[in-house]
Order: structure tokens, then sequence, then C-alpha cells
């Protein structure tokens, strides 16, 4: 996950779409020993979430290469020092290629990678890269826009909630695109926000929701680590999207749709050609297209014609015949972001650094 707003507004050179990137994926030759692949995870490994969603992309490169390959995790692991620690000892125990999904962990990624030129190192949602680093991360807003969609056809009062981590640029293009959606098909509708400062507060993620379904919020988003918000949805009777996961085991009511982030395939791929010898670093930002990232897991409250209507605009999405971020778009400050018959750049989407008309709230710059 993302910690720094300067840094990432970097990235906008950086990133390539997963087709673009040409990521090998034919089948790997026999190999004497199995490849070893390492992963490291910035919380715990919960029922649904962040860390989840990897871990089950390293089980899908398990079930995929079976006895060819190796896997290692360690979970809960701080950004910073700890991070360089832990992927160090990876290296140092002979993983050919290692796995570090936490934004905090691209430099520790960095640094242990030029004491270990011959193993291979996936950032994922890092931007820099090195001759034996890749980076890689989702449109996730992708998903935002469509959860959007299915929220404004849902919500009774026009309020939703979104509780938040940090105020940086993938934050603000899920809120963005969020609000976009709803009022795309609910033009009344507002998005009142709540930042945490954290990204893994199960407490703090409970309390904010519940702050803001006291304030006419009937449905809800999150962009946080755990499952607190949805069981504190399930718990109020209101409604919430799920994030990273699906989520209805915790949320068998009150979740309306999951925006899921499926990594399987890519990881896979890169552990491929790492055995085959077709590695090479690049940069990759895939979405629905790519199939990085989905919508669905509809919960019961959902009309069939809603679920009809989000899953025909998930296709115009991944055709990239529907734009979340199409003109006209304004700020919640009345300033004019983008004219109509224009859709942003991906640098520009990248750099993002405020909040859309119907966000009330505001972005410390």
């Amino acid at each position: 996950m993302y910690k720094n707003l300067a840094a990432t507004l970097v990235a906008a050179c950086f990133f390539l779409s997963a087709a673009q990137a040409q990521i090998p994926a034919q089948s790997p030759g026999k190999l004497t020993e199995p490849i070893k692949a390492g992963f490291v995870y910035v919380s715990p490994i919960t029922e649904a979430g962040w860390t989840k969603q990897h871990d089950e992309g390293r089980k899908a490169v398990e079930k995929a290469l079976g006895d060819q390959v190796k896997t290692t995790f360690v979970a809960d692991v701080a950004e910073g020092a700890d991070a360089e620690r832990v992927i160090r000892d990876l290296a140092q125990q002979g993983n050919q290629i290692i796995f570090t999904p936490s934004f905090g962990y691209m430099e520790p990624t960095l640094k242990v990678a030029k004491d270990f030129p011959n193993v291979k190192f996936e950032s994922v949602t890092g931007f820099k890269t090195a001759p034996n680093v890749s980076a890689s991360n989702a449109r996730y807003y992708e998903g935002r826009y469509l959860a959007g969609i299915a929220a404004g056809r849902m919500t009774k009062s026009n309020v939703a909630g979104y509780v938040a981590g940090f105020p940086i640029p993938e934050v603000l293009q899920g809120i963005n695109a969020f609000t976009l959606g709803m009022r795309s098909v609910n033009p009344k509708a507002i998005v009142k926000v709540v930042w945490l400062n954290a990204w893994f507060d199960p407490p703090k993620e409970r309390e904010a929701a519940m702050a803001l379904f006291n304030q006419d919020v009937d449905v809800i988003a999150f962009h946080t680590g755990s499952t607190a918000v949805m069981a504190a949805a399930q718990e109020r009777g209101k409604m919430a999207v799920a994030y990273h996961s699906d989520m209805r085991k915790i949320g068998p009511d009150a979740q309306i749709i999951a925006v899921t982030h499926q990594w399987g395939e890519y990881y896979t791929a890169r552990v491929k050609a790492a055995m085959n010898g077709s590695w090479t670093s690049g940069s990759v930002w895939g979405g629905v297209k790519d199939g990085m990232i989905r919508v669905g897991d509809f919960g019961p409250k959902v009309p069939k014609n809603v679920q009809d209507e989000i899953l025909a605009k998930q296709k115009l999405v991944g055709s990239v015949k529907l734009l979340p971020f199409a003109g006209p778009i304004t700020d919640n400050e009345g300033r004019e972001i983008l004219p109509a018959g224009q859709s942003l750049s991906d640098a520009q989407i990248l750099g993002m650094n405020y909040l859309v008309q119907g966000v009330q709230g505001k972005v410390s710059r």
C-alpha cells in the first residue's frame, strides 16, 4: 500500500498496462529442483482483505506449478527496517523470486536487490525499478467506479460514507471514482469521508464506520486493511462495498458488491518467467481488462437488473469504452479539473490530489 504522496506523484512516469509489459506466460521448462518463491506481507493473513488477496495469489502459483515451485511467506512485517531484514533473509534462504506487496517495502526491496543481483524481486504497488526489480499495481479505481454505481442504485438516504487510510493518490482515485460512479446514476448523492491515517486498525475502522452511520449514511465503502467496516455495517443493518476480497461471510446481509484484486495470474506468470529465463524488469498497471480487478459477489439485497447493469458496465470498462475519469470533472471546491469530451491521462490519475464534486471532505496539501 502507498504511504508517501510526493513519491507516488513520480509514479506517473513509470506505469504501463499489463498488455504493454508483455508478461511471459509460456510453460516453464523442466528444472532439477523447484524454484523457490518468497512473499512478504504487511499485515496478518485474515479471512479477507489486502494480505488475504496476495496470499491467494501465492496459493494460485502453487496450484498452477505444483511440485515445480516451493513458496514461503512471512506475514505481519512492518514497513522499513523490519521489511529489509525479512526480505534479505528470504534472499539468503535461496528464494529466486521475492514478492513484496506494500508501498513501504519498495525502498527496502531495492536495497536488498543490489546485494542479490541474481534474485528477481516484484515490488507490488512500488514504482521504482532496477535490473532485477519489477514494479506492478492495479487500477483499483475502475472497480470503485462500478461499486459507486451499485451504491447509487441502492441508497435511500443519498448519503454514502467512505473510511479511508491516507489521502494519497491511490486512495483519492478510489474515493473520486466511487463518487463519480454513484452520481452518474444518482446526481443527488454525496459521499462523506473519514480519514484514519492508518491502513490496518480494526477498532479505529469500526469507530469511523459507526460515526458515519450516525450521519445518515446508509451505504459505506472503505480503503483499509481489515473487515471491521463490513462487520459494523452488518451490525447496524446498513449496506457496504467490500474491498480487496469478497466479505459476504462477515456481512452476509450488508455486502452489496465487492471490488476484488486478482493477483494469481500475474504472480504465476512472473514465477514461470523466472523459471524459464524470460523474466525481465518492467512496470505494470493493470485493471479490469487485464483481469487484475473485478467486481461482483453481489449480496441478496441487490436486484438482478442492477447486477446486470453493473456487469454490463464492467465489460465496457474492460474494453476501454467506459472511462471512470471522463469529463466534465469539477473538484469539491468548484474548480474545473476536466472539460466534457476529455479524459484524464494516466499521469493525471496517478498524481491525483483533490476530491471531486459530491465529496464532503478535504485533502491536506
